[in-house]
């Protein structure tokens, strides 16, 4: 008992490890055999939970850059929606700003409200949130109080084509707009003919629409100026039109 030296036995590591308590009794040796497993199990299952947590920090959404920078973004819960990632965020961003001087945006299918307030980081005066889902909702909201903007926006749980349609009445325009509906469930060709027609776009506005990569986008639509599309996954596309006001109301 207490030797220092490593006995010789069929299970050398079992004696490297143990070696301060390494018995020839075999009931001992399987005393200490079953800690060892009890004790090994415990490591690895610590592990992975140190690796689940590490991973869920990591996949939390952030601000990219601008007043906010870093802090980070309540997720809507569930499967119903789908956030955009931080990485196709800064590289939309970078293309698109990165900083703006003022301006009013529109989110439609806002889902967390990650776009907008992206935008009202960077610099824009104000923008307008709307999704049809509740729990989308109440995570704008958490997030919007959290970062202390309900004096720079305004939230609607609403259908995006009444949405449309309602900026119109209150007289509402827009420098920028942000168009991530559910994927195949809506049509951007409606969308972008609903806000030319509706009125809601200032002149050289930027529509940023997001899709799938094998949905392929028109580039020619009266209204409108196609900009680019870029593919940024197997998943994600964004395609960019700017609106040249024809000086028509179609209304």
């Amino acid at each position: 008992m207490g030797n220092d030296k490593t006995s010789p036995n069929e299970n050398g590591f079992l004696n490297t490890v143990l070696k301060p308590h390494y018995c020839h009794n075999r009931e001992s040796y399987t005393f200490f055999n079953k800690n060892l497993c009890v004790t090994l199990t415990f490591v690895v299952t610590s592990i992975k939970i140190l690796v689940r947590r590490t991973n869920k920090v990591g996949d939390v959404m952030r601000v990219i850059a601008g007043e906010f920078k870093g802090r980070p973004l309540k997720a809507v819960p569930g499967k119903k929606t789908r956030p955009t990632t931080d990485k196709v965020k800064e590289a939309l961003f970078h293309r698109i700003g990165p900083y703006f001087d003022g301006g009013d945006a529109l989110d439609l299918f806002a889902g967390s409200g990650g776009l907008g307030i992206e935008a009202l980081s960077r610099g824009m005066d104000h923008v307008v949130f709307v999704d049809q889902q509740g729990q989308a909702i109440k995570t704008i909201q958490d997030n919007v109080k959290t970062f202390s903007l309900s004096d720079r926006c305004d939230i609607f749980r609403q259908d995006a084509f009444r949405a449309i349609k309602a900026a119109h009445k209150q007289g509402r325009q827009f420098d920028m707009i942000f168009l991530d509906p559910p994927y195949g469930q809506v049509s951007f060709d409606k969308l972008l003919a609903a806000l030319r027609d509706y009125n809601v776009l200032r002149d050289d506005a930027l529509i940023i629409c997001e899709h799938p990569p094998e949905e392929t986008l028109q580039e020619d639509i009266q209204g409108y100026e196609y900009v680019r599309t870029n593919t940024y996954s197997q998943t994600i596309a964004v395609t960019t039109y700017r609106y040249k006001n024809q000086e028509e109301d179609y209304v």
